[in-house]
């Protein structure tokens, strides 16, 4: 009999959370940052759930939300035409970055000296963060909102993907073109993962995976119900997926058998990632919650337990009270 998955569910957010992503592994662990149309992005500590200290200052809809690899530096971008980077050990805000309309992405170099920003004006930007004042690179192209702009190939190349129904790769040097992929239908999200340049895109019910190099198709899954995101694990071994009908999916990445679905979430699900270690993957949804499922049910990590079977025990314990006012940085947590 197959053990049920008991996610951990982090409360606070008042809105639907729209974006969510991972530090990498630092010397305090990894952390979590949730965009919501509160307006109120939120930190945790990635492997528990708990909160750690809300951004404060955008005065729209939070899009999209990031940390840098140490997770010394978050950015948000929001309905307020802005993007803001933020200090996120003190929780301080660093930088306003305006826009001519709704911002929906942010994305930092590996090396966090700049961003990589897209919205609703359909036009890239690159900031260089070591000079704020200075205007920034604009890449045009996309002719209709873009929902999401990550760098790639070492920071050597951007791809986006918008509501032109298009996903293109860009030359960061020459701002030109080098690939164009079309769909029938928007893109719903993009995932980028590094190591082995993989891109994951999910469109309708279709969740589809390509070279993020040549934009040559890898294969595609077709899922039950119409996915809103999806994330490869670090390994390689499989894939989750969530969208419309509430549930989460998990799929054999090599045979694209469909391994589980369970629900938790009390509406659609908006955002899904695997955590950098694989151990867990982060879940938001239209309910204004974040859950976090492990990867392997039943073992020890984070707040699960592993229960022997006989035993009395919970299995979790609640997580993620509704705090506001004080920041804890990661060294007193």
């Amino acid at each position: 009999m197959a053990m049920r998955q008991t996610p951990l569910t982090c409360s606070g957010h008042t809105r639907p959370v729209v974006d969510l992503a991972f530090s990498g592994i630092t010397p305090y662990g990894y952390f979590l940052i949730s965009a919501c149309k509160d307006g109120k992005p939120m930190l945790r500590q990635g492997d528990t759930g708990d909160w750690i200290g809300t951004f404060l200052g955008h005065k729209g809809a939070v899009w999209g939300a990031t940390l840098n690899n140490e997770a010394t530096k978050a950015a948000t971008a929001a309905a307020d035409f802005t993007a803001k980077v933020w200090d996120a050990v003190t929780g301080d805000e660093v930088l306003t970055l305006a826009h001519k309309h709704i911002v929906k992405s942010v994305n930092f170099t590996q090396d966090s000296s700049c961003l990589l920003t897209g919205g609703n004006d359909k036009i890239i930007r690159i900031y260089d963060l070591n000079k704020p004042e200075a205007e920034p690179q604009e890449i045009t192209g996309h002719t209709s909102a873009i929902k999401k702009a990550l760098w790639c190939n070492n920071d050597t190349q951007i791809l986006s993907a918008a509501d032109d129904k298009t996903v293109r790769l860009w030359d960061r040097n020459s701002t030109e073109v080098v690939k164009q992929l079309s769909f029938d239908m928007s893109v719903s999200s993009m995932e980028y993962i590094p190591d082995g340049e993989v891109l994951v895109i999910t469109y309708g019910k279709t969740i589809a995976f390509y070279n993020a190099l040549s934009l040559d198709m890898i294969k595609t899954v077709d899922a039950p119900a119409s996915i809103h995101s999806a994330s490869l694990h670090p390994d390689k071994d499989f894939f989750v997926a969530g969208g419309d009908d509430f549930k989460l999916y998990k799929f054999d990445y090599g045979t694209k058998e469909e391994l589980e679905s369970y629900k938790g979430h009390f509406g659609p699900v908006h955002c899904v990632r695997f955590s950098p270690d694989g151990e867990l993957y982060a879940s938001g949804s239209e309910d204004g919650t974040l859950r976090l499922w492990q990867t392997a049910v039943g073992k020890t990590y984070g707040l699960w337990k592993c229960v022997l079977p006989g035993e009395f025990s919970s299995i979790w314990h609640g997580i993620g009270k509704v705090m506001t006012g004080a920041w804890f940085p990661p060294d007193v947590m």
